[in-house]
């Protein structure tokens, strides 16, 4: 056996990452060298008010490294947030691939996964419309192997030759640097008129699947075609699919422009906190396989990056499951230093000839070069794989490995020929060996010329509250364009889609609406409406709005059955501090109404007191007001109740009112695991 074979588990890239963590706590100050400290409030100087001295080594070493403490954010994906955690393997997939990672029922392997937003710097706010990133890298015995996709399962473009055009159009305006983390502009929609293979993407992003509740509630996608290739050679096309077992689930647009002022980490804080309170979020992950024979049966290019898999057409077959269950210590060392690249791959993974998937190939290792200062990235705790690694590469800016003896190339008789190339029977990665011919030639392939069909598939599978958001979406980006000639041109554009999306737009931003266009509407793949997910309450967050002197015995029921059922509560008054209840009990104030906002919770539940001030009547009215308007589940008991009974909400969708505690409690959980309620009258 090697020496370099070693166990891999789920816990080997945290034991790995231990020996580079560091605990300044309880030390004693010393400079970069080693060298102690008796002093770090003041500069050197020639006397008390003199001038600060050359000679200070430790001031200079101080403040050159705080000066270069920044380096250049990813271009695109800047605004990220990220978590550790494992993957556990189904069942064996050896008869697909010879990735080791897949070929055990329980197999575990650590992971790390990567949310963004795609458009905003890093500063910017998370609500945004906007695709979010899905990245996951995980730490097997064969070698790093990175999953980069997406929240939405398709691309704006065809080609990555593209990529730079797409990115400038979506990216702030040049002269004026506006807009920030937003495609509400002319640039963007004069590039999507003028590339209409962007058509399919434009219309997820226009739908709620672009403003997800929360990194937990959304899926994610690996976008391309990829192969799988087992021992024997044979091939398989794949597309990879996370599932949330909580389900898709989104905001409405109004709310998440607000969250953006209220709180603009509201996504990166709900990951935290779930993972630190023990809920954490899980993914399974599924997988569609189509033989290399059937790769011209259906009416879309497997390879074009444009169109999804229909999974009612390509079924999904879930084959494990990801669990993130442990936070970063530091997110610059981990979140901002991690660097994932599609072509990290393992024995039994190879690539497709999509055309996008090929150029990433070369972007994401040349983009690292710059941003993490050169090719020695590999080498950084978060990135370094759990298995050895040994070849003749050297030197270069942020070397760590010390490698010793005088040869650094191959072959060579002082080393015997080692590192030495490692037969495919021992593990050694063989790319599939497709058969390729054609001219070398600039051009497109016919079957990737249809822009609107899936666009209008995925428009007939929404529900009609999901249409309405659609047709609002549009409206807003467009409404936000300075030119009528671009405004006019997309809704021209989209009546290829469906008819009726574009005489509503066009009747919303002021321009000519199509007379003709296309009004089929029997292609459907119910799938893609979030009408169709998985509804759950668990983990949810209920804001409580309560007042001195509440119903002690019968409020801590609710709350206590809300707990049980995996929901969380943070109480809402005037004041901070200790609430006393009517019956001797206390409660914990969270928030002021101040320093919460209806946006930042789930479901509003209205207890009271039997005695407050008009102020707190009006911010008591505000939360249950605002969080009607968002179609939210609103509960009240008690004094409470009358402040829906005022606003005539009683008997609406959602809204739950009670007596009894247990039923209450039961039916408001209820009213919450639904997550909106639609018909509400509004």
């Amino acid at each position: 056996m090697s020496k370099d074979n070693k166990k891999v588990d789920e816990n080997s890239k945290n034991e790995q990452l231990e020996q580079f963590r560091s605990d300044d706590n309880g030390t004693e100050l010393t400079t970069n060298q080693g060298l102690k400290l008796s002093e770090d409030e003041f500069s050197l100087k020639a006397g008390e008010r003199g001038p600060t001295l050359l000679e200070d080594f430790h001031f200079r070493e101080k403040m050159t490294h705080f000066d270069h403490e920044r380096i250049p954010e990813r271009v695109v994906h800047a605004r990220g947030f990220a978590a550790h955690g494992e993957f556990e393997a189904y069942d064996s997939l050896e008869h697909l691939t010879k990735a080791k990672f897949l070929s055990k029922k329980g197999k575990k392997t650590p992971v790390f996964v990567r949310f963004s937003t795609v458009a905003g710097s890093r500063g910017s706010a998370e609500t945004v419309r906007d695709a979010r990133g899905f990245s996951t890298k995980f730490y097997t015995e064969e070698g790093n192997y990175d999953l980069v996709g997406n929240n939405i399962p398709v691309f704006f473009i065809q080609d990555a030759i593209k990529f730079p055009d797409l990115v400038h159009a979506i990216k702030p305006e040049p002269h004026n640097e506006i807009p920030q983390a937003a495609t509400a502009h002319d640039t963007f929609w004069d590039f999507v008129v003028n590339n209409q293979e962007a058509a399919h993407m434009v219309m997820w992003t226009m739908s709620d699947r672009a403003i997800p509740r929360s990194f937990r509630t959304m899926d994610g996608f690996g976008v391309h075609a990829f192969r799988f290739v087992n021992a024997e050679g044979k091939s398989h096309f794949v597309k990879f699919n996370w599932k949330s077992t909580l389900g898709v689930h989104s905001l409405v647009w109004d709310e998440a422009q607000k969250i953006n002022g209220k709180n603009p980490d509201f996504h990166r804080a709900d990951l935290h906190e779930a993972i630190e309170s023990g809920d954490y979020p899980e993914y399974e992950l599924g997988v569609q396989i189509v033989a290399e024979e059937d790769e011209h049966k259906f009416d879309f290019d497997l390879l074009d990056a444009t169109k999804m898999w229909p999974q009612e057409e390509i079924p999904i077959h879930i084959v494990g499951k990801m669990t993130l269950n442990r936070n970063v210590d530091n997110v610059f060392a981990e979140t901002e230093q991690v660097a994932f690249h599609p072509g990290h791959v393992v024995p039994g993974i190879d690539f497709s000839n999509d055309p996008l998937l090929q150029g990433r190939l070369f972007s994401y290792t040349d983009t690292q070069l710059i941003r993490l200062g050169g090719p020695n990235f590999h080498e950084l705790p978060i990135n370094r794989p759990v298995c050895p690694f040994h070849n003749n590469q050297r030197d270069g800016y942020g070397r760590q490995t010390i490698n010793k003896g005088k040869v650094s190339y191959q072959k060579s008789s002082f080393t015997n020929g080692t590192p030495a190339p490692v037969s495919e029977a021992d593990g050694g990665y063989v790319h599939y060996q497709e058969k390729v011919e054609g001219r070398k030639v600039r051009k497109r392939s016919d079957s990737f010329k249809d822009h609107f069909s899936q666009a209008t598939m995925f428009w007939n599978s929404m529900s009609d509250p999901e249409k309405e958001h659609i047709v609002e979406a549009f409206s807003f980006e467009l409404g936000k364009c300075d030119s009528i000639e671009i405004r006019q041109q997309v809704v021209d554009m989209y009546a290829n889609v469906n008819l009726t999306l574009a005489q509503e737009i066009a009747a919303n931003i002021g321009v000519k609406a199509p007379e003709t266009g296309n009004t089929d509407t029997s292609k459907k793949s119910p799938a893609l409406s979030q009408e169709n997910t998985v509804k759950s309450a668990k983990t949810r967050k209920v804001g409580v709005i309560i007042a001195p002197d509440f119903n002690g015995k019968e409020v801590m029921e609710v709350l206590d059955q809300l707990e049980a059922k995996g929901l969380q509560y943070e109480t809402i008054s005037d004041k901070q501090g200790k609430l006393d209840a009517g019956d001797g009990k206390q409660l914990k104030v969270d928030h002021t109404f101040t320093t919460a906002d209806p946006v930042l919770f789930d479901a509003i539940y209205a207890v009271g007191g039997p005695d407050i001030s008009k102020k707190f009547a009006r911010n008591a009215a505000y939360y249950v007001t605002e969080a009607f308007g968002h179609f939210k589940p609103i509960g009240a008991t008690h004094d409470g109740k009358k402040w829906l009974e005022a606003n005539g909400y009683t008997s609406e969708p959602g809204v739950v009112t009670g007596d009894s505690m247990k039923s209450f409690a039961d039916s408001f959980i209820d009213a919450i695991a639904a997550h909106r309620h639609w018909s509400r009258e509004v």
